[in-house]
């Protein structure tokens, strides 16, 4: 392996971790993700000609707690030999005890803490734990460099004047806060999966690689949390649809269209595990299993005329019961519209107008229902409205081509 590859490899498996520990020891963001970037950058300094060290990961350690310490004894003249000591020794045991995964799971919860915004709580997840440069960060949801920068900025310094814990919360505190997080992890997952804007690509692979790679962190510091286990079989059997959903012309391709045969077998094969090791729990199943398991519906026919419709029906009735939102019962209408047809589907997405009025999905549902039943001046209104707001550019293709189809055939 290069010292290219290895110093990446290492990026991807130790920059959390460093993050976590060093912000455990020091009790410091700002400490930590620095003296852990100044560690990779003498690594790419020196592993090129001086070859990589054996335990990649052990040096990565003592480098940055050096530098760590380096800082405190530049800022302040309060750390003396003894301490100096003891804080190298800390991070020798600590890397001789193996990964610490616990540092890592405080360091999620801290950086997706509900008393920062939704923005700051992604943008410090995918920092702090993922990694990425705020370069990144800040092309992935389209505001400059300087303004992200500023962002992760005042999160950090909330954090500290808010004096938020950095710690696993426990109890019914635990289970609240859990829901937060994978919130986080699917934000940064469906953002990859559809932008939402016209000046990204329509499909951010980046981001949903990058979502799924923090669930597996996430499932392997929890690994009896249903709720973790199911959002990471959503995603894989999301994710192995993604070469089939946008075509040459880049143009959305719909589900009753796609090539199944491009489908990520491997990505399908694991999800469809997942699936199956919630359900053999025996608990009740929450809200991102329920969407697993739809999503294991769909992806375990090779044609879409064998779609089990009823059994789709059925799993989103008990969605329901858990999320009766309004976007549920938009996406059940359109498994109602396959059982019992359109004209009944439609009955249920007209009650929902006024609460999805300016959601482009709503307007692209019903104009589809409105075509199957024949209300051609109706669905082309209703492709108009989808059209004007949605942002994704395949998305805007697709539906304009529907409309004008429409508007060949009056």
């Amino acid at each position: 392996m290069s010292a290219t590859d290895a110093i990446s490899r290492a990026h991807q498996e130790e920059w959390g971790r460093l993050v976590a520990m060093l912000a455990r020891r020091f009790g410091d963001l700002d400490i930590a993700e620095e003296s852990v970037a100044e560690a990779f950058a003498i690594a790419a300094e020196r592993w090129p000609g001086g070859g990589v060290p054996p335990n990649p990961g052990g040096w990565l350690t003592t480098t940055a707690n050096r530098k760590a310490i380096d800082r405190i004894r530049r800022e302040s003249k309060r750390i003396d030999r003894q301490h100096e000591a003891q804080l190298m020794q800390d991070a020798t045991e600590a890397e001789q005890a193996g990964a610490i995964e616990d540092e890592r799971l405080r360091l999620i919860f801290t950086c997706c803490h509900p008393a920062l915004a939704m923005e700051a709580r992604v943008a410090l997840t995918l920092r702090l734990i993922g990694g990425l440069s705020v370069a990144e960060i800040a092309r992935a949801f389209l505001v400059s460099e300087v303004a992200m920068g500023q962002r992760i900025t005042r999160a950090k310094a909330k954090i500290r004047a808010a004096r938020i814990p950095y710690g696993v919360p426990t109890g019914e505190d635990l289970l609240r806060r859990v829901s937060g997080v994978l919130a986080v992890l699917f934000l940064i997952f469906n953002e990859g999966y559809l932008a939402t804007s016209d000046d990204a690509d329509p499909i951010r692979s980046e981001l949903t690689a990058e979502a799924i790679r923090l669930n597996r962190v996430l499932c392997s510091l929890m690994p009896d949390d249903g709720e973790a286990v199911g959002l990471l079989a959503l995603m894989l059997l999301t994710e192995s649809r993604r070469r089939a959903r946008v075509s040459a012309s880049g143009e959305l391709v719909p589900l009753d269209q796609q090539d199944r045969g491009s489908w990520d077998a491997e990505l399908i094969a694991e999800g469809h595990g997942l699936v199956r090791q919630c359900l053999a729990s025996g608990a009740a199943p929450g809200r991102y299993q329920l969407l697993a398991a739809i999503n294991a519906v769909h992806t375990s026919v090779r044609d879409f005329r064998d779609t089990d419709w009823s059994q789709v029906v059925a799993l989103y009735d008990q969605l329901a019961r858990l999320d009766p939102s309004s976007i549920v019962a938009l996406n059940r209408a359109i498994a109602v519209a396959e059982v019992d047809g359109p004209d009944i589907a439609l009955a249920t997405v007209d009650q929902l107008e006024e609460k999805l009025r300016d959601y482009h999905a709503f307007h692209a549902t019903r104009a589809e229902l409105l075509r199957r039943v024949g209300r051609s001046r109706d669905a082309r209104e209703a492709y108009d409205k989808a059209v004007e707001l949605a942002g994704n550019t395949a998305e805007v293709a697709y539906l304009t081509r529907r409309r004008d189809q429409l508007g060949e055939r009056d």
